[in-house]
């Protein structure tokens, strides 16, 4: 069997249902009860799902995009695996929000246009390897990204949904380690020389402009939040706050002197940044429809 070029390799001779996350993988939330709370509204559930879902796979994405191209090989590791944890977590969540609305978690994450998609504005911008940001601006951002979501799901380990609970429990483990990990390179950037220090103080006033949304809750989440299915946002700037100060704090570093831009990725309205990731992140899975990896 001969084909014009690899990828054509991809639909044939596979029995695999589903290609774009992998194959092979062993269900993470084996023996966690599915069934819906009967006081939580189904399509706010997916909706809610799909956001938090949607944070990590755009997320891990961007992480992607360092393969090969950070400072050393162990970091080229290190992001390479805050990646793959993000889109494991992407996995279970667009395959609960999928099991709802009668999808499945390849066709949300690979077959979505932009306004379709639910995350907020930070995991989207382009902090880089390419022009528009750098490695001290990745840091930023995952500082910023990681004491955020690991408030959130330290919260969400107490969802009345029994499948967020268990997402949220594994993502702990797994957000703590991304939180240390920037915090140990915002130390040794901002102590380094004066050029890596004045980068840190440059992606610091990148990604800040951007955290006002991480706190902005959507209507579903006041909703979901009552039922104590979800975390409203709000509850979090506090925490979040004291953890940046902490960090920023030991570097030498204040907060940068920046304005709040427009937001609203929670309701479908994105960055320029967000056509193109999309369109490199889809291109095999919408060119060659059913094909298994």
């Amino acid at each position: 069997m001969s084909f014009d070029n690899a990828y054509e390799s991809l639909v044939e001779g596979h029995e695999e249902k589903h290609w774009a996350f992998g194959t092979g993988f062993t269900d993470a939330l084996s023996g966690v009860d599915r069934a819906i709370p009967s006081t939580v509204d189904r399509d706010d559930l997916a909706a809610y799902c799909l956001m938090l879902g949607d944070d990590a796979l755009i997320y891990a994405q961007r992480l992607a995009e360092w393969c090969a191209k950070a400072p050393e090989l162990e970091e080229d590791v290190a992001l390479a695996n805050i990646a793959l944890d993000l889109l494991g977590q992407a996995r279970m969540l667009l395959s609960r929000a999928g099991e709802i609305q009668g999808t499945d978690e390849d066709a949300l994450a690979y077959l979505r246009d932009p306004a379709e998609f639910r995350n907020v504005h930070l995991a989207e911008i382009d902090c880089g390897p390419g022009p528009g940001g750098d490695f001290a601006t990745t840091i930023a951002r995952l500082l910023v990204f990681s004491a955020w979501r690991l408030a959130l799901l330290h919260r969400l380990t107490g969802s009345a949904d029994p499948v967020l609970a268990a997402v949220a429990a594994k993502g702990v483990k797994e957000l703590t380690y991304h939180r240390d990990h920037a915090a140990q390179w915002v130390l040794r950037l901002a102590g380094g020389t004066d050029y890596s220090r004045e980068r840190m103080v440059a992606g610091l006033a990148v990604v800040w402009p951007h955290l006002d949304e991480l706190f902005t809750a959507h209507p579903i989440e006041h909703r979901l939040a009552e039922a104590g299915v979800a975390v409203d946002p709000t509850e979090l700037k506090s925490e979040v706050d004291s953890v940046l100060d902490t960090v920023l704090g030991a570097a030498g570093l204040t907060r940068p002197d920046v304005q709040s831009v427009p937001a609203g990725g929670r309701g479908g309205v994105h960055t320029e940044a967000m056509a193109p990731l999309l369109a490199e992140m889809q291109v095999v899975a919408r060119a060659l429809p059913g094909g298994v990896w």
